[in-house]
């Protein structure tokens, strides 16, 4: 049995901690801050991720190799060395866990902001690489024990499918969020309306819901598997530009040509002047209807996303509004014609 108590086994381990400690700091606050202005310096942004992930997990990794010197220094009994050794390793299993879900993680970013930042920027994704990490560790732990892991994947094999017929719902919204992810239908920051109403901008795709972030500001939740079987429109695909449609209606008497000149130069000075108008757009106008009181038409302009039209018709009727007036078209009210006759009184 080690002698932990005597005083020269005390201080070797004070000195081992101290040493573990301060090459540890060392590490975090002058190496890794040295490598991190060096990284910034170039393109990749590989590099920084892995930095990011390294702090913290150095200085435990500095204690735990000081710890295993230490162990390794001192005459310990066996029983005792196996188990400090195996409680380092664990530890050291678990912290490499960690970075590697921290690494996988931002890769995972790196990857979906370049191509276009809506395919794997959803919490299924981040939820699975860190599952399937953490099985990894949670194995090699099992087996540093002692334990047996092929015991343990038969009966999660045999135990599999009795758990996948009780999990059913939750495994089909599982797999009903995959497909819409890889499909690439329905992307993060789309804006999408469902058959039954719903509509807003997809602001996460998880292992059960999508989550829809609506105009008014609120949340509406949808199961994945009830997304992937319902009629979608989604305003994003095949480009975020709509087309963006306002009725208008002049009386008889008006010269249509003048009218389609006057509409027209209002309508690209909305385009080039309003936020979210596509300046390089030619809004045009169609007649439509011979109605009651008035000749229909309808003015096409170019909104870059589907929210931008909203402002893009506020501003467009203002002007034209105030446009007709100086030009004397007029916008008629609903007119009707009665006609009455008049019978001779019965004498």
């Amino acid at each position: 049995m080690i002698e932990l108590f005597n005083k020269t086994n005390f201080l070797i381990t004070i000195y081992f901690l101290i040493g573990g400690v301060v090459i540890g700091i060392l590490l975090e606050k002058i190496v890794l801050t040295k490598l991190k202005l060096w990284t910034k310096k170039t393109s990749w942004k590989g590099d920084d991720i892995i930095l990011d992930s390294l702090r913290g997990t150095t200085f435990i990794l500095c204690i735990v190799v000081s710890i295993h010197l230490l162990v390794n220094f001192l005459k310990i009994d066996l029983r005792l060395y196996g188990l400090l050794n195996r409680i380092l390793f664990i530890v050291t299993v678990l912290a490499i866990s960690v970075v590697s879900i921290k690494i996988s993680i931002g890769f995972i970013d790196i990857y979906a902001k370049q191509v276009g930042g809506v395919i794997l920027s959803t919490s299924i994704f981040t939820n699975l690489t860190k599952g399937i990490i953490l099985t990894l560790g949670g194995l090699i732990v099992l087996q540093t024990l002692g334990v047996s892991i092929t015991p343990v994947l038969t009966a999660l094999g045999v135990g599999g499918l009795a758990v996948a017929l009780a999990l059913q719902p939750t495994l089909a919204n599982l797999f009903s969020g995959l497909h819409i992810i890889i499909s690439k239908q329905i992307r993060i920051g789309d804006y999408i309306k469902l058959h039954s109403g719903e509509e807003g901008f997809v602001i996460d795709i998880n292992w059960k819901n999508t989550i829809i972030k609506s105009l008014p500001n609120n949340l509406i939740i949808i199961p994945n598997s009830n997304l992937a079987s319902a009629i979608v429109t989604n305003f994003n695909l095949p480009e975020s530009e709509i087309s963006v449609l306002v009725q208008v209606g002049v009386s008889y008497s008006s010269d249509l040509e003048k009218v389609e000149k006057v509409t027209i130069e209002v309508a690209q000075d909305v385009l080039k002047t309003v936020t979210g108008g596509v300046a390089t757009f030619e809004p045009f106008i169609r007649y439509h209807t011979f109605s009651d009181f008035s000749i229909n038409f309808s003015v096409i302009l170019r909104a870059q996303q589907f929210v931008d039209q909203y402002i893009i018709k506020h501003e467009f009727i203002k002007k034209l509004h105030k446009r007709y007036k100086q030009e004397n078209i007029e916008i008629p009210f609903p007119i009707r014609t009665i006609y009455t006759k008049h019978y001779p009184e019965e004498k």
